[in-house]
């Protein structure tokens, strides 16, 4: 069998000694500055690849190396750079295969555009030859004595900004304005296109060539990046890890001379230009670039560090290894053999870039969904979530179907199974509800007494827990006022019946007997008036019932202010009920005729069996009962505002009636006592809560 015809302007170059030991090279394509890492086997199949046979090289291979390597491993490095269009194109089908192979990278318009809007680069710049000519320039920043001299200012900056703490933190507040976010805009370019340079200027001072500069769109979010793919030819880790680095370092380095620029500069302009460049700088490193789990330089480093090149789909491809042998155990062998410890490591990484990266989706979805008009934002949110999350669980099922008879056949697989379904019917399954709240048990009928305004207490006939007849009066108040008010009006009444009585009958008497008993009408009229109004003051029982919570000191005598409460009238007819208030998830599941339990709070507990009898339809805007509020113990989170508490949530009052229990009731004393109520709601899922909260905001953002 011939050998396909390797390309000519392939280059091949030595590479970095392996974590292992072995040697590697690296495989340069110039035409689309692509570089790939091939281990000792490879290299020596393509030094024989002139032999021109798969068994010959193989066998030439075994007898002059320590390898021993079979015909089927040379065609398994044909592959790979088939695979990677790496061989010269021949025969007939070359051209249609390849503009195949085109049609399928491309796709269809959709996929063009799709991809296309979820990432693209624009090339803006070559910087190659201005990056040679400007490094004699550059080279300073490079030195011991600038790295030095830098250390030192963050060390004196921080030292005054410390000392100057109050100014500091007050320019922070003046820049939160439209001008202050256009600094901090001007200041975010100018400190990205200095962290790019750093990548240039350090990479090309390791002897590689930087072919572009420019723009890359993250879901039309713009990037500036920087081509640095020529590292691969650093066969020196720690000359990687510099390139990797130098971006982060680039804006650390502005944030320290910065910082100490601020403390040394007067206020105006350029004080504020460089509180914005030191606050920036160290700020947009930790947020954006210092991370692992994007492919941003925190990646990089960490790959470089560790010297795994391709850290993400490596430490992805053990992940799904071992995930797949936790849930089917079908053992397969590794995607590749790592000491134990470093085989965590690399599952747990890829499991926190998993859900790093589903949060961060999620997120720029939601971002793109409120940047665009309704319609537009809808579409791109679901283009998000559906290539972002969940395409990449699509091909791990695509993965489980292949492998389906070997997965059905494994034990490990019917107790994932059974153990899946088991969780299923656990959110899924109705399970028996329970509504827990605190509760206010009180009297079913209560009647407060209250002094309509300033007056004197002149008679109280009943005391603390004396039994009351219906229409007894409660207690007798005084008023001076109105005393004196009915004092003049009974004698102005009395005046003019007397000059009704004697009036003549002359024409002229007649007619002053016609204007007195007009003025008698109405004196009557406004005596009455006052007369009903001192019924207030003597107030008398509407039922018959128990007089409670008197005050011990209140005496015969003593003057009460406007609306101040004297007492408290119970009916006493055994009948008690339960006051609550539920939110509005909490209330659609409460019907009239639910059972509930409750059980008072204190020394001696007292559980009673109750049955809501009410569901009020209305939110309450104000919390009517403060000793339900969390502030006071208890479950309803409450605000402040004039005096009174509002409730965080839309709330509804339940009301709960008392089964008869006579020797329960007969403890409470007539008094009102908070709980810990306990209503047996409807059955309902675990998950139907979220699915309904999950509905209501699609149906209310989709609606145009």
């Amino acid at each position: 069998m011939a050998l396909p015809q390797l390309r000519e302007e392939l280059a091949l170059l030595p590479g970095p000694v392996l974590a292992d030991g072995q040697s590697s090279w690296t495989l340069h394509d110039p035409v689309r500055n692509l570089f790939f890492r091939i281990d000792w086997p490879s290299f020596e199949v393509l030094q024989r690849w002139a032999l021109d046979d798969p068994v010959t090289i193989a066998d030439d291979i075994s007898a002059t190396t320590p390898l021993h390597l079979a015909s089927e491993d040379v065609l398994g490095v044909v592959q790979f750079l088939t695979s990677n269009q790496l061989i010269q194109p021949e025969g007939r089908q070359s051209a249609s295969q390849m503009a195949g192979r085109l049609a399928q990278i491309e796709g269809s318009l959709w996929k063009w555009l799709l991809h296309h809007y979820l990432f693209f680069r624009v090339p803006l710049l070559r910087p190659d030859a201005w990056l040679g000519r400007w490094q004699g320039v550059a080279g300073i920043f490079f030195t011991r004595t600038f790295v030095w001299l830098t250390l030192g200012a963050l060390l004196l900056g921080l030292s005054q900004v410390v000392r100057s703490w109050e100014s500091f933190s007050a320019s922070l507040v003046d820049t939160f304005s439209w001008e202050g976010l256009a600094a901090y805009g001007v200041a975010l370019f100018a400190v990205k296109l200095l962290h790019e340079l750093g990548h240039a200027f350090t990479a090309k001072r390791l002897g590689c060539r930087v072919p572009t500069m420019g723009l890359a769109f993250l879901v039309m979010w713009p990037m500036a990046y920087t081509d640095t793919n020529e590292t691969w030819r650093l066969t020196n880790r720690w000359h990687r890890l510099q390139v990797a680095s130098a971006g982060i370092v680039t804006e650390l380095m502005i944030a320290a001379w910065a910082t100490l620029a601020w403390a040394l500069l007067p206020d105006g302009a350029l004080r504020s230009a460089a509180f914005v460049l030191a606050t920036i700088s160290w700020v947009a490193t930790l947020a954006i670039n210092a991370s692992p789990f994007m492919r941003f330089d925190g990646y990089f480093i960490l790959s470089d560090w560790l010297d795994w090149p391709n850290l993400h789909e490596r430490s992805f491809a053990l992940a799904r290894w071992k995930l797949r042998e936790w849930l089917f155990a079908l053992g397969d062998e590794p995607p590749e053999h790592v000491s134990p410890r470093q085989q965590v490591g690399l599952i747990a990484f890829a499991w926190a870039t998993w859900i790093y990266r589903l949060v961060l989706f999620l997120g720029i979805a939601l971002l793109v969904y409120h940047f665009f008009f309704k319609l537009l934002g809808v579409l791109l949110f679901v283009v998000e979530i559906l290539w972002f999350v969940l395409w990449p669980i699509r091909r791990e099922f695509q993965a489980w179907r292949a492998r389906w008879p070997d997965i059905r056949a494994r034990r490990r697989s019917r107790t994932s199974v059974l153990m899946a379904l088991a969780m299923v019917m656990l959110v899924l399954v109705p399970w028996p509800g329970r509504v827990t709240a605190s509760g206010l048990l009180r009297p079913a009928e209560v009647w407060p007494v209250y002094a309509p305004a300033g007056a004197r207490l002149d008679a109280l006939p009943f005391a603390e827990g004396a039994r009351v007849p219906e229409g007894s009066v409660l207690l007798q108040l005084h008023v001076p006022d109105l005393q004196m008010r009915r004092a003049a009006m009974l004698a102005r009444v009395d005046g003019l019946r007397w000059q009704a009585a004697a009036s003549g009958f002359s024409d002229e008497a007649r007619k002053r007997l016609l204007v007195n008993e007009d003025t008698l009408s109405t004196a009557q009229a406004e005596l009455a008036s006052v007369e009903t109004e001192l019924l207030n003051y003597a107030p008398r029982a509407p039922f018959a019932g128990q007089l409670r919570d008197m005050d011990p000191d209140l005496q015969v005598g003593q003057w009460l202010t406007r609306n101040e409460r004297i007492a408290l009238l119970v009916r006493d007819d055994g009948r008690w009920l339960v006051e609550t208030w539920l939110d509005e998830d909490a209330v659609q599941r409460v019907a009239p005729g639910d059972t509930a339990l409750f059980i008072t709070e204190g020394g001696q507990s007292t559980a009673l069996r109750l049955r809501v009898s009410a569901v009020d339809r209305d939110a309450a805007r104000v919390l009517p009962r403060p000793e339900l509020a969390a502030q006071l113990g208890g479950h309803l989170l409450t605000r402040e505002k004039k005096g009174q508490l509002v409730p965080e949530r839309a709330i509804y009052r339940v009301t709960l009636l008392v089964e008869p229990n006579a020797a329960a009731l007969a403890e409470l004393a007539n008094q009102s006592w908070r709980g810990k109520l306990t209503i047996h709601a409807r059955w309902e899922a675990p998950a139907w809560p979220y699915l309904r909260q999950m509905v209501a905001v699609l149906v209310r953002e989709v609606g145009f």
